[in-house]
């Protein structure tokens, strides 16, 4: 299982931070900066089929899960931000951050259409888990959702998330029982995922138009 950190030293804390990538970046939640890019992007009600918000009737209540995302003391939330133009086409957040048990989860993740299968989603992805596993010193990258969205559970894999199983009638999510598939990536699977994106991210495997020349599952 490799060297674990000895008992009690935790990770160190996240940092309300931008992080930049060759094609993404992530920036914490600006309401104001941000509101527009995202409540364009957020328009098809098939993104919200699994999530315990939305679809949103209006730009007033869209903009009440901006506020929210940018106030809550207990995750960092980020628009996942095209470096070409800097428009925000989806978010994610650092979530559940436990420093002491050196775990964290990336969750809260919404693709508008532009980000789906793409290089900015998936080094957005790569930025979300190298921050806390290289700098900060944790041990364990979660990814939950609901067991029924396949899409979800499909791209935890592509991106080097291990199936733990499921939690059954984990939560209650819009009035509905929920179960709960648990993927994770540890501190010891970390360096040869991280390659691994490095190589598919790599501008040689684009051609000129962005296709990928070989996919992340194929790396």
């Amino acid at each position: 299982m490799g060297d674990l950190r000895p008992e009690g030293q935790p990770a160190r804390s996240l940092e309300v931070m931008r992080h930049d990538g060759a094609f993404a970046a992530l920036v914490p939640i600006d309401p104001v900066s941000h509101g527009g890019d995202l409540w364009a992007a957020a328009q098809d009600p098939a993104i919200w089929t699994y999530m315990p918000f939305g679809p949103f009737a209006s730009r007033l209540a869209f903009d009440k899960l901006l506020d929210y995302a940018a106030s809550n003391d207990d995750l960092i939330y980020y628009a996942i931000v095209d470096q070409s133009d800097q428009r925000a086409l989806g978010m994610m957040a650092h979530m559940r951050i436990k420093h002491a048990w050196a775990t964290i989860e990336i969750g809260g993740i919404w693709f508008g259409p532009e980000l789906k299968r793409s290089r900015i989603a998936t080094e957005a992805i790569y930025l979300s888990i190298a921050y806390p596993m290289d700098e900060l010193g944790y041990l364990r990258m979660e990814w939950k959702c609901d067991d029924l969205n396949d899409a979800s559970k499909a791209a935890a894999k592509r991106f080097g998330f291990t199936d733990e199983g499921v939690h059954r009638q984990h939560m209650i999510v819009k009035g509905k029982r929920r179960n709960t598939r648990w993927l994770s990536i540890l501190d010891t699977e970390w360096p040869d995922i991280k390659a691994r994106f490095e190589r598919w991210l790599d501008p040689s495997n684009f051609d000129e138009d962005g296709r990928q020349r070989v996919s992340l599952k194929d790396v």
